[in-house]
C-alpha cells in the first residue's frame, strides 16, 4: 500500500549516520541525495526519505518498521545500532501477542522516533 515515507529530522548528518548503519543488514542504502535530503531503499528505488525539519514546533515521533530478510537481520540491525549507541527500546525477541512468528527489535533514532526492524517468517 505504501510507496514511500518521508521524516524530517532536526539533525539530517546524525539520522542519516544511524539509518546507513542499521538499514545495512536490512539490504537498504543510501540510493539518492538532493540537497539535504537523502533517499535510503533497494535495488535503486528509494522508499525511505530523511530530511530537514521544516516548519515549527517540535517533531512528533514516529514509529517506522523495516522489513528484515530473517531473524538473524533482525539482530544484526540491533546490533549495528548499538555500536552507534541508539537507545534501545526493545532488545531482540519474539512478539507472539502480534503472531507466532513476529521477531523484533526497536531503537531510538537520534530523533526520538521508534525505529523497528522485524521478520514474519520462523528463521
Amino acid at each position: 500500500m505504501l510507496d514511500h515515507l518521508s521524516i524530517q529530522c532536526a539533525d539530517v548528518a546524525a539520522s542519516s549516520a544511524f539509518y546507513d548503519a542499521v538499514l545495512a543488514p536490512l539490504g537498504g542504502e543510501r540510493v539518492i541525495e538532493i540537497g539535504a535530503v537523502i533517499g535510503y531503499g533497494a535495488a535503486g528505488r528509494p522508499s525511505f526519505w530523511l530530511g530537514p525539519l521544516a516548519g515549527e514546533g517540535p517533531n512528533r515521533e514516529a514509529h517506522v518498521a523495516f522489513r528484515a530478510p530473517d531473524r538473524s537481520a533482525v539482530r544484526a540491525f540491533f546490533d549495528a545500532g548499538i555500536r552507534i549507541g541508539a537507545e534501545v527500546l526493545h532488545q531482540p525477541r519474539l512478539w507472539a501477542e502480534y503472531h507466532p512468528n513476529y521477531f523484533g527489535a526497536f531503537l531510538r533514532d537520534p530523533d526520538g522516533n521508534n525505529v523497528e526492524a522485524v521478520c514474519h517468517s520462523t528463521q
